[in-house]
């Protein structure tokens, strides 16, 4: 059975990273019903205002892309922002989303809310079974607190929210300041503004060791869709690549797609963060959905997007 193409479908956070690219895999897959709203128009903290605009245009699908996010410096300047504020957020649009009975809904998590030390590849399985990485733990218990809730609403009111588990993103929208930004976005700027300057180094933090998962984020869009027009409407559900690289690596491909000549110069008075993150993406492939862009690719598209944004500004 195909969702109809009129379909009322509301993305949250449609300007961000991840919302951006829903809203373009929406729209390219011929759906003409869109709903989005901007931070001026919706404030995602405030509940009378959710509540009224839920209750108005009550939308089919949604899609809750909208949450506070950052790399490790960020995390740790701002912790008590990151747990409030997205559990703010999720509370407000899934409650909702559940009273005017919407359809089917799509919670955006993230694999920090993995064990630190978790087994890899990480399976779904592994939710709850251990101690948090410290650097981002307000975030991840927040995103926690929002698959439990689609799990309790699935169990006790007959709803359809399923809990999507995606890997490092990157792309078009990113967050390229240095202060909030992830790892691959900071390297594209810093390897970018050390090819103007001539340096002979680019200086990375931590040892360079860690190793991580890259998605590029129109292949996580298209696994949200995929969900949706599958009728997939419970569970958790791991998005990545299955392929992961170390810091180092990443580095030594962003400054080759950039066309830095320097050298890697490691800060290790920095933190690593999590040793290992890498997704088992098994149960997705179960279901007949991988992804489709390599990272050199990937870093290629976003790098064009960070000249074209940094030229527009």
């Amino acid at each position: 059975m195909t969702i109809p193409k009129d379909s009322k479908i509301y993305v949250a956070g449609h300007r961000g990273l991840v919302g951006s690219a829903i809203v373009r895999r929406l729209e390219s897959g011929g759906y003409t019903n869109l709903v989005v709203r901007t931070h001026q128009e919706l404030d995602l903290l405030d509940q009378a205002s959710v509540n009224h605009f839920f209750e108005s245009e009550k939308p089919e699908y949604v899609f809750l892309a909208a949450a506070m996010v950052g790399g490790i410096q960020a995390n740790n300047t701002y912790p008590a922002e990151f747990i409030y504020e997205n559990l703010m957020v999720q509370n407000n649009v899934m409650h909702a989303a559940h009273k005017e009975g919407a359809k089917w809904f799509c919670f955006l998590g993230s694999s920090c809310i993995y064990p630190r030390d978790c087994p890899q590849p990480i399976k779904e399985e592994y939710f709850l079974s251990g101690p948090l990485e410290k650097t981002n733990e307000p975030y991840a218990i927040a995103k926690i607190a929002g698959i439990e809730l689609c799990n309790v609403y699935n169990q006790g009111a007959g709803t359809r929210f399923v809990s999507v588990m995606p890997t490092n993103l990157y792309g078009p929208n990113d967050h390229y300041d240095l202060a909030k930004s992830h790892v691959l976005p900071a390297l594209i700027r810093k390897a970018h503004e050390a090819k103007l300057r001539g340096d002979s180094e680019l200086v990375v933090w931590g040892s360079g060791k860690p190793y991580r998962e890259f998605l590029y984020v129109d292949d996580m869009a298209d696994a949200c869709i995929f969900l949706m027009e599958n009728r997939i409407d419970e569970g958790m559900y791991n998005v990545g690549v299955g392929e992961d690289v170390t810091i180092r690596e990443l580095a030594e491909t962003v400054m080759d797609v950039i066309g830095f000549q320097g050298q890697i110069v490691f800060d290790a008075s920095k933190p690593d963060g999590t040793p290992r993150k890498l997704m088992d993406v098994s149960r997705m492939a179960g279901l007949g959905w991988k992804a489709k862009t390599s990272l050199n690719d990937g870093i290629a598209f976003s790098y064009r997007d960070f000249l074209q944004r940094s030229h527009d500004s």
